[in-house]
């Protein structure tokens, strides 16, 4: 059986890392944690906790940070944890027989995401899955935020079931919703602007309305009541202030907008989400 590295990345999470690192102290030959210069207690409590701390410059997400935070580990195995996750009894003694007789060199985790109190089934937030656990130097991460990672060998699937999952503790309050939301289309917007995107207002209405179709129907949003209703207005919302970011980067530049152009990209949003209406539910047929 292999040894198992468990590393997490920190930037003022002492609410949160006691229960990260609790969860996996069953499971880890050692417990790594790269701090991006907290402002806080929390490199002290990872390390009244058995854990090794390692300092890094801050940096806007964690992709920058992963390749050298998996550098530091002395185990066969990776399993990467945010702090605000952690892992149960039954995925633990999964990732452990894993190790004993591997079928792949990296597998993907489902992770049941518990958003403003309640665990989101539906909105395109299950099952999730990330590669989070891996024999090392067989996954690594490019700059891109929220990318896939670069993978060698074989994968595989962990069951989308909720023993094997990875609790994410995600977002707790809108305001931190908010607060997330400026950080990342921050770097989304940099993103866009680096690969030659130029403004287009046409996108202030379609993105957010395929944003919001895609999560509350296509991606049964509906299911998860007021949550997910909520929740997917939020991203909706989220890909809005992403592409007004951008045009903001570019100078506010201005254009007329044609009364025509207008009432033609308005109505091309009204006839997709009549067509999810009818679709999904059928006694709005007369829409």
């Amino acid at each position: 059986m292999g040894k198992i590295s468990v590393v997490i990345n920190t930037l003022n999470n002492e609410d949160e890392i006691c229960k990260a690192i609790s969860s996996v102290k069953n499971l880890a030959d050692e417990i790594v944690v790269c701090d991006m210069e907290s402002s806080d207690k929390t490199s002290e409590i990872a390390k009244k906790l058995g854990a090794k701390v390692y300092s890094h410059k801050k940096e806007k997400y964690v992709e920058l940070v992963r390749n050298f935070l998996v550098s530091k580990t002395i185990g066969d195995w990776v399993l990467v944890l945010d702090p605000d996750e952690e892992i149960g009894s039954s995925l633990s003694s999964r990732l452990k027989k894993i190790t004993e007789k591997p079928e792949a060199d990296y597998y993907r985790i489902p992770r049941k995401n518990i958003i403003f109190g309640k665990w989101i089934k539906h909105s395109r937030w299950w099952p999730d899955y990330k590669i989070r656990f891996f024999k090392k130097g067989f996954v690594s991460w490019n700059e891109v935020i929220h990318s896939v990672p670069m993978t060698q060998g074989k994968g595989m699937d962990l069951p989308a079931k909720e023993e094997y999952a990875i609790i994410h503790n995600n977002y707790r309050s809108i305001s931190s919703y908010f607060e997330k939301m400026l950080r990342y289309t921050d770097v989304q917007r940099d993103g866009l602007l680096k690969g030659g995107y130029v403004f287009c207002w046409r996108d202030l209405i379609k993105k957010p309305a395929n944003e919001f179709l895609s999560r509350y129907f296509e991606g049964e949003g509906y299911k998860d009541g007021i949550h997910g209703l909520a929740l997917s207005l939020l991203q909706s919302f989220s890909e809005l202030v992403l592409y007004l970011r951008v045009w903001e980067k570019q100078g506010f530049s201005e254009k007329n907008l044609e009364k025509k152009e207008l009432k033609e990209e308005i109505n091309k949003a009204i006839y997709d989400v009549k067509w999810w209406l009818r679709k999904k539910f059928s006694w709005l047929r007369f829409l």
